[in-house]
């Protein structure tokens, strides 16, 4: 592209610069570290596949504990069995999710990025694949430098066929949260898949061979919006990771012997390890960056350096820029995560997740719709009494066979002259027709409200009253 607007059949000079409009991306090779962060890295990936990849193979009351069945339109989730109409929980639970993100930010920073997304979390397990298949950062660099070769095209081959299998171990695990995961293995060891199961596995399983396997770090830098708009919820005293530059500046090579203060330099002995361990491929040096996902490989790798060359760690630690420009110590940084912003998240989250859980858990298993059968108008039956029928949607929530009893009230005389007792399978959805009547003269023409009691012979707590109207003809 020219700098300058060129006319239709002008020659462009020599002069000319061409600008490009995007960089090509430059594979970053994460070097492998160990320390503390590392520990509490890999502690979180064990635990969220532990869960993700376990759960669905854990059994409660005969059947698979946790089960979004979108065909039956139940929810199973250990001792709970919701419906559609119990839709109000999982926008609770996203709020609270919010909620949480928002106080974990304005806290320590990136804490969700660093240790427990997904997208952290799978990268992690790809590289590992990586390095046991290609070696460590400079074998891996050397490999993807060098020509084709039968031993860089086994490597590759396997690297890749890893990668596949374990994406679509991770799709099949996916799916089999919506569908009994027993029954979906058994569909896929007899090549009975149905169609959306088929593509859901290999959706989902090739979104995490491209995402942790290619994408990476583009995805934290690029196609996440948590990484543009966090920094609405940093202040100066949000814990993130920090370079202590007082101390470490002017940086520069130096032997172990020699003192800095004579070379006029500071701790950092510029050996760039911070910036080869970085999943992102940044430079902690250059101060706070929207592309650092706080993982803390920096920190490890430079305490490992201070240790080596006998300077105190902390040149690059877990602070603030209040603490850092301040000299505060740990114990004052701390009394400053109790802020008005935190605590008012604190607060608000609290009194959801309380809201939510009690409503949970003090939930009816029993809902009833009350619908009048147009079908069937308001007519006068034998004796001069008046009839209405009523469709009565009984969905049982608990999962035994309940026997519920039917009253009707709100208008004198008024009864249930159909089955006042109604058999209904656990986790069933049954439909009955109920037939009401009231004496002559009960009621003046028009409509009246009645109201209709469902109660469990089971369990007395389980009971629920609907209202409905009843008609009078004229």
């Amino acid at each position: 592209m020219s700098t300058d607007t060129q006319k239709a059949g002008t020659p462009a000079g020599d002069d000319d610069i061409e600008i490009s409009l995007y960089a090509a991306r430059q594979k970053i090779y994460p070097r492998s570290v160990s320390g503390l962060f590392s520990k509490w890295r890999w502690g979180l990936v064990w635990l969220t596949q532990l869960v993700f990849y376990g759960l669905p193979w854990l059994e409660w009351n005969s059947r698979q504990a946790v089960l979004f069945d979108l065909e039956a339109r139940r929810f199973y989730i250990f001792h709970f069995v919701l419906y559609p109409q119990d839709f109000i929980y999982l926008t609770g639970l996203l709020v609270i999710s919010a909620l949480a993100l928002f106080l974990f930010t304005a806290v320590a920073g990136r804490l969700w990025c660093g240790y427990a997304c997904p997208q952290t979390v799978y990268t992690e397990i790809y590289l590992w694949i990586e390095r046991q298949v290609e070696g460590d950062r400079s074998a891996r660099m050397r490999l993807d430098q060098s020509a084709l070769s039968l031993q860089k095209f086994g490597k590759k081959w396997l690297k890749h066929a890893l990668w596949v299998a374990f994406g679509l171990w991770t799709g099949f695990t996916f799916v089999g949260y919506f569908t009994p995961i027993h029954e979906l293995g058994a569909a896929v060891i007899q090549w009975d898949l149905g169609p959306w199961q088929s593509f859901w596995i290999f959706f989902y399983g090739f979104a995490t061979y491209g995402n942790a396997g290619f994408l990476r770090e583009q995805v934290c830098k690029y196609m996440c919006p948590y990484a543009r708009f966090q920094s609405a919820m940093f202040d100066k005293d949000t814990m993130i990771v920090t370079y202590d530059q007082a101390r470490g500046e002017p940086r520069g090579p130096r032997s172990r012997k020699a003192d800095p203060k004579a070379l006029g330099l500071g701790a950092c002995v510029d050996c760039t390890l911070c910036v080869q361990v970085c999943p992102t491929g940044i430079d902690i040096r250059n101060g706070l960056q929207y592309e650092c996902i706080g993982c803390g490989a920096c920190i490890d790798v430079c305490d490992e350096v201070m240790d080596k060359v006998g300077y105190p760690r902390g040149l690059i630690r877990y602070s603030t820029q209040h603490g850092v420009a301040q000299g505060w110590t740990a114990a004052q940084m701390i009394r400053r995560v109790f802020r008005p912003r935190v605590l008012v998240y604190s607060g608000i989250l609290l009194a959801i997740t309380v809201a939510v859980f009690v409503s949970l858990w003090l939930r009816t298993p029993l809902k009833v719709d009350v619908i009048r059968d147009r079908g069937a108008l308001a007519r006068m039956v034998e004796m001069g009494r008046i009839e209405n029928v009523y469709r009565l949607q009984i969905m049982n929530a608990t999962e035994s066979e309940q026997a519920y009893t039917l009253a009707v009230t709100g208008l004198p005389g008024i009864e249930i002259v159909s089955d006042t007792i109604v058999n209904v399978m656990p986790t069933e959805v049954r439909s009955v027709a109920v037939t009401v009547q009231v004496p002559p003269n009960a009621a003046s023409p028009g409509s009246h409200p009645i109201v209709f009691d469902i109660e469990s012979g089971q369990d007395a707590s389980i009971r629920v009253s609907e209202k409905s109207v009843f008609i009078v003809p004229r």
